[in-house]
């Protein structure tokens, strides 16, 4: 199941002259649709209904199967889930969603962006949270779900994957050099590699547990610029992984922000790309060639982001040295 969330701003300066046009161009100026912050109020979404209910259209229009469409935390913030989905269906309907919400509002003068944390002042960061489970071909049943037991083997098996390989798998679930910064700042955005109960902290949430049929494993790590291909496929290679070795995730942990002995998320892309690198599990998965290939264009980002000399430094040495 997809959970997304994104911005939607209305755009007061498109900066189009051709000063502008550089690569990448100069971002519009914009402002909120409303003052303050939403706090996933109804009278927010109401306000908000104008914006709201053409994307709501547009994606039921294109056969997605939405579930919730709401105003968030933030300002401009909105969030939007969609029902199960099977296999690569999933990955093309985020593809979907993505561009027809951005398409709609461009239609609207306003931008939408899945930037997930945009330089502006009192913007909430985005998340990507993938809602994932197994089930039995033969009688579709949920292989998460066992009566009695918090998860069934299959399922612990498969948290225990996605926890061993979750700093690799990073370069694939936050590929951006933003996407650090949420992951890193944000409350509700994990920092640690663990699992825990119904807890929004962790970066594996389980969601259900106790033979509940809905039983599945949240992954709350992600991006709303992911590849979804690459982000899915990321978490079944890890996933499959963890099951065929038994890998056991240990006990679900509470208070995920306390667990400092836990391992660290990765702290930046250029750390995730060099735990990718060393990764043997992805690399006998998706073959070294597409491996390197994708290190090369994650690098070549790094790269062009360290050569750049941004605000921050400026503020932080132009006058002091």
């Amino acid at each position: 199941g997809l959970e997304v969330e994104c911005h939607i701003f209305k755009v007061t300066v498109p900066n189009n002259s051709l000063s502008d046009c550089t690569q990448p161009a100069t971002p519009p100026s914009i402002e909120a649709l409303r003052h303050g912050y939403q706090y996933m109020s109804e009278n927010t979404l109401d306000h908000l209904e104008p914006v709201i209910n053409p994307i709501r259209q547009a994606l039921i229009g294109a056969g997605l199967p939405l579930r919730i469409l709401e105003a968030e935390w933030g300002p401009g913030q909105i969030e939007i889930s969609l029902d199960p989905l099977e296999n690569i269906a999933a990955a093309d309907a985020m593809i979907v969603l993505r561009g027809a919400v951005k398409q709609v509002c461009r239609r609207m003068g306003l931008l939408a962006s899945f930037m997930a944390k945009p330089a502006l002042p009192n913007v909430y960061s985005c998340g990507w949270h993938l809602h994932q489970s197994l089930f039995h071909t033969a009688t579709g049943t949920n292989a998460f779900a066992e009566p009695g037991a918090l998860m069934s083997k299959t399922g612990l098996h498969f948290v225990g994957g996605l926890l061993a390989h979750a700093r690799a798998a990073a370069a694939f679930s936050n590929p951006t050099i933003t996407g650090y910064k949420r992951l890193n700042a944000n409350p509700l955005a994990p920092n640690r590699v663990l699992w825990s109960i119904d807890n929004k902290g962790a970066m594996c949430r389980l969601v259900g547990g106790m033979g509940d049929p809905a039983t599945h494993i949240e992954n709350r790590s992600g991006e709303p610029a992911a590849n979804p291909y690459l982000y899915m496929g990321s978490q079944i290679i890890a996933g499959l992984d963890g099951m065929a070795n038994r890998v056991d995730p240990g006990e679900p942990l509470p208070d995920p922000y306390a667990q400092t002995q836990q391992p660290r998320m990765p702290g930046s892309l250029n750390e995730a790309v060099d735990e990718l690198a060393a990764s043997t599990v992805f690399r006998e998965a998706l073959g070294d060639e597409f491996i390197e290939h994708y290190l090369a264009v994650r690098r070549h980002e790094i790269g062009r982001f360290q050569s750049y000399v941004t605000d921050w430094e400026h503020r932080e040495y132009f006058e002091a040295f």
